[in-house]
């Protein structure tokens, strides 16, 4: 299906006239709406600006750009709007507001053929819709922030959206270079609704002090190759609208565990920390300097010198052993240890399950996969650790001590991931540590949505990458890290820490119970 031919935007702000720019680039004659005219002349001349930045970049031709300067349009009245076969309204998020602007829309301005595009990413589009004339035209095409740059557009369905208005969308964002995916409508649509558990878990860790706020964005990024942070990205933002949407999820949901808001943003709002807006929110941000120091680089493998012993089969205990014999050890089994030199290090991947043969004889490191280092471990000398698959990716590994951890146990445990090319950070105790408690939180949010219809695999986790510059499909991911290992490390929450919040998805526990784990065994949210 082509394109529409010519396009509306109603709202010149920086998502408006991002839409508009992409519109006229696309090849549509393109009106843009603003009721404030001073608004609207900032908006054209953002637009045409960014069109030649585009072109002394290299971006487009620049015949390109003065062609679709040529297309944009100023439309001071509503009225202008007449000639559209799509208007996309990028009006700030207040209900009433846009059901007030579709109405006159559609009553009074633009044809019944029409396509009204809601760009909200918290409201509900049905709720948009029912305030106008022939609901069926009523889709939502939520674009991410900054709409020229970010690749992603969800077309989100109605209750009364019809096919043929939410393929005009698709063919709309499809024309604008975008990577079109489909969503249900409801809170969050597909994209945000996945990733609400990366800040309300980091949140979640901060209240319990399994860590500060600079460990926690540490760990994403480096442990899980994340660009930002969970409090970085809040920051970026806005923390008074990350609230906003927190209210919003928690009410439409009527009071669904997972979205329950955290009273650290309550408290950080109150206090006129807002972000990089107001220069200090999470972080403070001088003018002068960087919010934090940089990331350090990968270290260099190798050094490793002796036995290390690795008790578990799952896809984290195979990566650690090949990673050990890259650096220099030589690893062995717990059954094959008796008849070798005494080990450096026992490394415990059994998931509290009964070894085949007893460890003993070193400190030990225990994975804190399917419950905290003082349930595995009660009483004992160990520390624990944790990481997640693909191992050769991570550039960390989480380690944290119990009340009676030895020293000897947390010096080896970090020589050991140093050997590996690792850096370490010591946190509290808790199932999934950092990093394997947000991943795992988020993949879970994707089950639930991938069981409840709202979006397919492939979709989802196109959004998490195009939408959100996760560093890899979050459903992709989940099938990587061992569906059994997610489910331990949600089932672990759930018993120790006794919060609704933490119960798994349906689909994923049927996964697990039907033995499809993921990559191990060929199927998961995935085939392989």
């Amino acid at each position: 299906m082509p394109g529409p031919s010519v396009v509306g935007v109603a709202g010149a702000g920086t998502m408006g006239a991002g839409i508009a720019q992409l519109a006229c680039l696309s090849g549509a004659h393109t009106l843009l709406h603003d009721p404030e005219i001073e608004a609207l002349q900032d908006g054209l001349e953002r637009i045409r600006g960014q069109l030649q930045r585009g072109a002394a970049r290299g971006r487009w031709a620049q015949a390109a750009a003065d062609a679709a300067a040529g297309r944009l349009q100023a439309a001071p009245r509503l009225e202008d709007l007449a000639p559209c076969e799509l208007v996309v309204e990028a009006a700030p998020e207040r209900l009433e507001l846009k059901r007030d602007l579709f109405a006159r829309l559609s009553a009074e301005v633009v044809s019944d053929r029409c396509v009204l595009a809601t760009n909200t990413s918290s409201l509900l589009v049905t709720a948009v819709a029912s305030a106008v004339k022939r609901p069926e035209r009523v889709v939502g095409m939520h674009f991410f922030n900054p709409a020229p740059v970010m690749r992603l557009v969800e077309v989100v369905a109605g209750a009364d959206s019809s096919p043929s208005a939410l393929a005009l969308a698709r063919a709309a964002g499809e024309a604008m270079g975008k990577h079109v995916i489909d969503a249900a409508d409801g809170p969050g649509f597909l994209v945000n609704r996945c990733n609400r558990p990366f800040g309300l878990e980091a949140l979640t860790l901060l209240a319990e002090r399994v860590a500060p706020i600079d460990v926690i964005d540490r760990v994403c990024r480096l442990g899980g190759g994340f660009r930002m942070g969970p409090f970085e990205l809040m920051d970026l933002v806005g923390v008074d609208v990350g609230l906003d949407v927190s209210r919003s999820f928690f009410e439409q949901s009527f009071g669904e565990p997972r979205w329950r808001p955290s009273p650290i943003t309550v408290r950080t709002v109150a206090a006129g920390r807002l972000g990089r807006k107001s220069g200090r929110g999470y972080y403070e941000y001088p003018e002068a300097s960087q919010h934090r120091a940089p990331d350090p680089d990968p270290r260099p493998s190798g050094g490793g010198d002796g036995l290390v012993v690795i008790a578990g089969d799952t896809p984290l205990a195979t990566q650690l052993a090949h990673a050990a014999t890259e650096a220099g050890w030589a690893v062995t089994s717990p059954a094959d240890a008796s008849r070798r030199p005494a080990p450096f290090l026992i490394l415990d991947l059994t998931g509290g399950d009964e070894p085949d043969a007893p460890l003993q004889g070193a400190p030990q490191a225990i994975c804190c996969s399917a419950g905290s280092l003082s349930s595995l471990d009660p009483g004992g000398a160990a520390v624990g650790f944790h990481a997640l698959p693909p191992f050769a990716q991570c550039n960390l590994v989480e380690l944290s001590r119990g009340l009676d951890s030895t020293e000897s146990a947390a010096d080896r445990a970090e020589h050991f991931f140093g050997t590996l090319g690792k850096h370490t950070a010591w946190v509290g105790d808790a199932p999934g540590l950092v990093l394997g408690r947000i991943v795992c939180q988020v993949a879970n949010e994707a089950a639930f949505a991938l069981g409840e219809g709202l979006g397919s695999a492939r979709d989802i986790d196109s959004g998490m990458t195009l939408g959100l510059n996760y560093p890899r499909g979050i459903l992709d991911w989940a099938d990587e890290i061992g569906l059994d290992h997610v489910l331990a490390v949600l089932d672990a929450l759930a018993q120790e820490r006794s919060e609704e919040r933490y119960r798994a998805a349906p689909l994923l526990r049927r996964l697990v119970w039907s033995g499809r784990l993921g990559r191990q065994t060929g199927e998961g949210f995935f085939s392989y």
